[in-house]
């Protein structure tokens, strides 16, 4: 046996080790029972990987993000192993890790029960407990086909991986890679760990855990039909989700967070406090606000609007529809139209699309009349609404429609005007977003996406360093997203945990150098040369629907004071102190405040509790005493009271609460 020389890498250590031939990933981690598997050389690789010399080895810990996708790709694994245990007609799909969890596809006679669930779980409990190994072994084309002859997509998916080492078109790589990944197809078989009986084996790349043991916590969730490959023109399948996490805590803590989201999902809670609904007659993904929630958003939209003034924007309006050219101009119609509504053809045969983007309009605004260099930093900025064709299996509540109203700002400015711009975009972006209660965020810089982008190498790279730069000022952490830019420039997103440690993306800021090239925009230097304008695109909220909903969850639907659709109630003990309470509400009224009095056929009690299910903050109450004092029983959300309040000390409290923006 001979030496072999290898590099663990810890972090910014580096530990140089002489091992011998044979010796293997796991033989390298083996005092460390937190690692699952290794990156070599960047490539992540089981445990078994036998190492050879030169390697560059760095553990990947269960805690880690990539050894939680690995924990989670290895259950479903298991899960789909239940399931053909106790379904032996079932074909499977495709089980990657997702976000939190996992997901397996079956083709099955009839969907699943919530018993079938139960006995699935059961089944993959005890193949967790008894241990069996993850096995990788390599096999050629045919091998995998005469192997996998019963599982038709499994069959597909190595077609469509043979079709692309041909030069051909793999069609849907995301999907495909789960299975089949780049260069040599692997099956993992899952081997009993005593008598080395063949239990199970899947088509799959890996890497996995060593073994089922080594899956410390995991549940299934729900089932639900998902097309073959996201197509509807594909066979229906039913879809099996779940979450595996590296402890039962960790499982508890998640399984927790889950109950507390769906107390605050916006759907519920937009019908519990009358905000606003879908209509089955408009379709799905189209809102309808109703009055509370048009308050609300009417709310957010006028503070939003007073700052943009404040920072020098200027406000536009722009049409809903418009021909054809101004999307073949931009390139929407090249690298957006599955996004778009089909057009309709007017006038004579020119085609009008819906509107799935504003910046188009701006740049005509932009280009309505001469422009000078004294113009610039120009800041136009828009409620927009636009239209977008999302396909009815995913539209979301107000997360996910069809009918959107983006806050959607677009700035013109000069090649050294561009550092200081960004900086204060994101400076204004991360300001307006603490102002609605959201404070911690950290940032993420999206690059080019390969084949789908224009421009030159130069201008992506300007681009690119440009908003590193701008995003390195802001002192947050900075998060790479490789590949994910839009078609015509770099973006830098905004992404903020929310009241229970969820993550949204908010904010985008990007950089375009292709648009003012595609539209020819000019401005006047103070040379007299004409010069290309420069281009940032900014959504501050995302869409005003998507922000709606993330402040409803993240408030769990108690808005604070200045948002809440009805800032105050006044409730009379008895009818004879309607008049006094309506004197009162009154008053708040002239100083802007959103007040009622309720004067139901209630008692004062079930007022007291209706008041509270629509989570208004203030609660002003009014007996014989209050009446002879001139005062109120102030009583707050969280149930706690203050008697004998002089309605002016009242007035002047909640005024002040609600300028403030205090959340409460």
């Amino acid at each position: 046996m001979s030496d072999l020389r290898v590099t663990v890498q810890h972090a910014e250590q580096r530990d140089e080790r002489v091992v011998t031939t044979g010796t293997t990933a796991a033989d390298l981690f083996a005092a460390d029972r937190s690692v699952v598997a290794a990156r070599v050389a960047g490539r992540q690789r089981d445990l078994a990987y036998a190492l050879v010399d030169g390697d560059v080895v760095e553990p990947i810990t269960i805690d880690s993000p990539d050894g939680r996708a690995i924990v989670r790709h290895s259950t479903a694994h298991v899960v789909a192993q239940a399931v053909q245990d106790l379904f032996p007609k079932a074909r499977l799909g495709i089980g990657p890790p997702i976000q939190n969890g996992f997901y397996y596809d079956f083709d099955v006679e009839k969907p699943f029960t919530a018993e079938d669930l139960k006995a699935i779980e059961k089944r993959a409990r005890e193949i967790v407990k008894a241990g069996q190994k993850f096995a990788r072994r390599v096999v050629s084309d045919d091998e995998a086909r005469a192997e996998l002859a019963d599982e038709p997509y499994k069959l597909e998916l190595i077609g469509l991986k043979s079709s692309a080492g041909a030069g051909g078109d793999a069609a849907d790589d995301s999907d495909a890679s789960v299975e089949v990944g780049e260069g040599e197809l692997t099956i993992y078989d899952n081997v009993d760990a005593r008598t080395g009986e063949l239990c199970w084996k899947d088509l799959c790349r890996g890497p996995h855990v060593p073994t089922t043991r080594h899956i410390p916590a995991f549940a299934i969730q729900r089932s639900a039909a998902a097309y073959w490959r996201g197509s509807e023109k594909n066979p229906q399948l039913q879809r099996i989700y779940g979450t595996a996490w590296e402890s039962k805590d960790a499982l508890a803590e998640y399984q927790h967070m889950l109950a507390e989201a769906e107390k605050r999902d916006h759907r519920r809670l937009g019908a519990e406090l009358d905000l606003f609904s879908f209509p089955t007659e408009l379709g799905p993904g189209l809102a309808v606000f109703h009055p509370k929630g048009g308050a609300i958003r009417t709310v957010m939209e006028d503070y939003s609007r007073r700052r943009h003034i404040e920072a020098g924007y200027e406000f536009v309006n722009t049409p809903h529809i418009t021909k054809s050219t101004l999307y073949e101009i931009s390139g929407h119609l090249d690298w957006f139209a599955d996004g778009m509504y089909p057009p309709m053809s007017l006038d004579g045969g020119t085609d009008y699309y819906l509107k799935p983007m504003n910046c188009p309009m701006h740049i005509l605004i932009f280009k309505s009349r001469g422009r000078s260099y004294r113009e610039l930093p120009l800041r136009l900025f828009e409620f927009g609404t636009v239209y977008r064709y999302e396909k009815s299996g995913v539209v979301h509540g107000l997360t996910r429609v069809r009918g959107l109203t983006q806050d959607d700002a677009h700035l013109f400015c000069a090649r050294d005007q561009l550092p200081e711009e960004l900086d204060n975009t994101l400076k204004f972006v991360l300001g307006l977003l603490r102002d609605y209660g959201l404070t911690d965020f950290y940032l993420e810089l999206s690059t080019r996406p390969e084949g789908k982008a224009i421009g030159t190498d130069e201008e992506w790279t300007d681009a690119t360093q440009l908003l590193r730069e701008a995003a390195e000022k802001q002192g947050l952490e900075l998060v790479m997203d490789p590949g994910g830019g839009a078609f015509y420039g770099p973006k830098i997103s905004v992404q903020a945990k929310d009241a229970i440690g969820r993550t949204w993306q908010l904010s985008t800021i990007q950089v375009d150098f292709q648009m003012p090239q595609r539209f020819d925009m000019e401005y006047q230097a103070a040379d007299g040369t004409r010069q290309r304008p420069f281009m940032i695109h900014r959504a501050l909220f995302g869409t005003i629907e998507r922000f709606f909903a993330i402040l409803l969850e993240h408030y769990a639907g108690a808005m604070p004071p200045w948002l809440a659709p009805v800032q105050v109630v006044g409730i009379p003990i008895t009818d004879a102190h309607v008049a006094y309470l309506k004197d009162v509400a009154a008053s708040l009224a002239a100083n802007g405040i959103r007040v009622e009095v309720d004067a139901s056929d209630d008692r004062m009690q079930k007022k007291i509790r209706n008041a509270q299910k629509q989570k208004v903050p203030y609660m002003l109450l009014a007996g014989d005493d209050d009446l002879a004092k001139g005062a109120v029983s102030f009583r707050y959300r969280d149930g706690s009271q203050r008697n004998g309040v002089p309605v002016a000390e009242a007035v002047a409290e909640i005024l002040d609460a609600v300028e403030r923006r205090v959340q409460v």
